[in-house]
C-alpha cells in the first residue's frame, strides 16, 4: 500500500513509454493501493483518489500520451445518508490531460450499460479484470462501435480453487490466454490486457502477469510481458488494419449490428426480496 512509491514507479514507466513513441499507456488494476479493504489504512489511501487522478492527467499532458491509469479505488461518502463505499474505476485520459470517459467495474458490482468512449484511436471500450469472463460485455461494446477493448486487471494464479489447482496449477493462465484469444476473434477487435506482475525473484509466485495485446489472426503481442509473471513493460505497435481485415473475413461486428441479429439474452435471477423471478433489467417484479 505504498501509494506514493507506486505512483512514482508508474510515472517512470509512462515517461519511458512516451520517450519511445508510445501514444497510449495502460496500467494494471489496483496498481496504487492493491486491494486490502481489511487494512485499517486502506480507506484513507482511497480517499486520495482525486489527487492521483489529477497527477495522471498532468502526466498525460506533460508527455502528450493517452493514459488508462489501471483502476483507482475511490472512497465516497454520501452527504445525506453518510453511507460509505469503495468503487473500482478505470479512466481514459487523453494526451491533452482530459478525462474522456470512465468505467466502474460492473460484473458482480453494478449493472449499468457498457458505454463506448470516443478517443484519438477511435471508439474504445473499458472493462476490468473479471469482465473478461463475460462475452456479453464485449458484444455490448462492439455493438456500440468499439474496436479496441482495454482491460486493466489484477488476476493471480491462486484465483483458482484448490480442486482446480490440483488438476492444473496453471489453470488461470489457461483461462486468461484462451479467453483473450477468443474475445479478439469472436468480436474482431483488439484486446489490450494489462495485469499485475510481481517483482523479480518475488517470494509470492502467484502473480500471473501475461500483459499483452491480442489481435485476431495474430494472437498475443508484447514480448517483454506476454509470457511473464514479472513486473515489466512492453511497447506494442497495433495495426488496426488487422482488425478491419478480420471483420471483412468474419463479419462479426456487421452481424451483431445488423437488422437480422436474432440473439437475445434471457437469463433470469431470483429477486432477493420476495423470491419472484424477473428478467435482468426489467423494472416490474
Amino acid at each position: 500500500m505504498q501509494i506514493a512509491q507506486n505512483h512514482e514507479k508508474a510515472a517512470d514507466y509512462i515517461a519511458t513509454a512516451a520517450s519511445q513513441g508510445a501514444q497510449l499507456a495502460v496500467l494494471p488494476e489496483y496498481h496504487l493501493t492493491n486491494w486490502v479493504p481489511e487494512d485499517p489504512g486502506f480507506v484513507d489511501l482511497c480517499a486520495q483518489w482525486k489527487t492521483y487522478l489529477e497527477k495522471y492527467r498532468a502526466l498525460a499532458k506533460k508527455h502528450s500520451i493517452c493514459i488508462v491509469p489501471g483502476t483507482i479505488v475511490e472512497y465516497h461518502k454520501d452527504a445525506v445518508t453518510d453511507e460509505e463505499k469503495l468503487i473500482n474505476v478505470a479512466y481514459f485520459i487523453s494526451n491533452m490531460g482530459e478525462v474522456l470517459g470512465r468505467y466502474q467495474k460492473k460484473n458482480l458490482c453494478t449493472h449499468d450499460p457498457h458505454t463506448v468512449i470516443q478517443t484519438p484511436f477511435g471508439p474504445v471500450g473499458l472493462l476490468i479484470c473479471w469482465d473478461l469472463a463475460f462475452p456479453e460485455a464485449f458484444r455490448e461494446l462492439i455493438a456500440a462501435g468499439a474496436k479496441i477493448i482495454i482491460i486493466p486487471t489484477f488476476w493471480t494464479l491462486s484465483d483458482c480453487s484448490d480442486a482446480g489447482l490440483a488438476l492444473n496449477p496453471l489453470a488461470e493462465n489457461l483461462f486468461v490466454t484462451s479467453a483473450l484469444t477468443m474475445r479478439a476473434f469472436e468480436n474482431t477487435c483488439a484486446v489490450i490486457f494489462v495485469n499485475a506482475g510481481g517483482p523479480p525473484n518475488a517470494r509470492n509466485k502467484n502473480y500471473m502477469g501475461l500483459s499483452r495485446v491480442t489481435l485476431p489472426f495474430i494472437g498475443a503481442l508484447g514480448d517483454a510481458t506476454k509470457d511473464s509473471g514479472e513486473e515489466g513493460m512492453s511497447i506494442v505497435d497495433i495495426d488496426m488494419e488487422v482488425v478491419e481485415e478480420a471483420e471483412r473475413n468474419y463479419g462479426v461486428r456487421g452481424d451483431v449490428t445488423g437488422r437480422n441479429w436474432h440473439y437475445e439474452y434471457r437469463h433470469r435471477r431470483m429477486d432477493e426480496k420476495d423470491g419472484n423471478r424477473r428478467r435482468v433489467g426489467d423494472t416490474k417484479l
